[in-house]
This record gives structure tokens, C-alpha cells and sequence, in this order.
């Protein structure tokens, strides 16, 4: 029951990143307000779109290891990738005009890759039971 509820939470957690990489293309200055960092860029959106494909890169191999079933290749990936968020959350927090708030999508982040990776690796898979 465990795998099915991270698989699903995985899953959505997968298409939530394609999602707001996807944002950074099309709506550079509401994703980059939205990561919780003020950046004038004068219209060279070069970073937004760095950002926006290593979201959606990160996304698509979440899902992929979501349909193709390999739990452990996902704890593996979700537990290691926990980092980037702790990164961004480093990143916003050194912005003196942000505050835990800006901070707290960057935390649950941490929380679900951290929770959901330990639970895949932990889990036993069916052919050993």
C-alpha cells in the first residue's frame, strides 16, 4: 500500500516540476517570482530557461520511473534529488526580502523527495515477500 501512495505522490510530484518548468518558458517573471527570488534580467530570460528544462528533465524522469515500475531507480532519484530543492531553499533564504514563507515550497519539497525516496528504498517489493 505504501509503494501505490508514493508511486502516486512521485507521479504528481513529476508532473508538478514539468509544470513549473514549463512555466519558466512561457511566464519567466511569474516562475521566477514564484521560486521566490527577484531577478532583473532586461528581457534575456537565459536563465529562466536553464532553470525551466532542468525542471522539466527532472519531471519526465520522475514519471518515467513512476510507469516503468523501477521503485528503487525512483527512492533512489527522489532521495538524491532532495538537494535541489535544499538549494533553492539556501537560495531564497540568503534574500533578505524573503522570509520562511517564500521558503516553503522549496521545504515541502525536501519533505516529500526526502519521506517518499526513504520509503521506496526501504519497501520491500513483492517478489521478495
Amino acid at each position: 500500500m505504501s509503494t501505490k501512495i508514493s508511486y502516486t505522490i512521485a507521479l504528481l510530484l513529476g508532473l508538478g516540476m514539468i509544470f513549473l518548468g514549463a512555466r519558466f518558458f512561457l511566464s519567466p517573471e511569474v516562475a521566477t517570482a514564484g521560486y521566490g527570488i527577484h531577478f532583473n534580467v532586461n528581457g534575456d530570460y537565459s536563465f529562466q530557461y536553464i532553470k525551466g528544462i532542468r525542471d522539466i528533465f527532472s519531471g519526465l524522469l520522475i514519471c518515467v520511473f513512476v510507469l516503468m515500475n523501477e521503485r528503487r531507480a525512483l527512492g533512489v532519484t527522489l532521495l538524491a534529488g532532495t538537494m535541489i530543492p535544499v538549494t533553492d531553499m539556501l537560495i531564497v533564504l540568503s534574500k533578505s526580502y524573503n522570509g520562511v514563507i517564500q521558503a516553503m515550497p522549496h521545504i515541502i519539497a525536501i519533505v516529500i523527495c526526502a519521506v517518499f525516496g526513504i520509503i521506496l528504498l526501504t519497501t520491500k517489493s513483492k517478489k521478495q515477500l
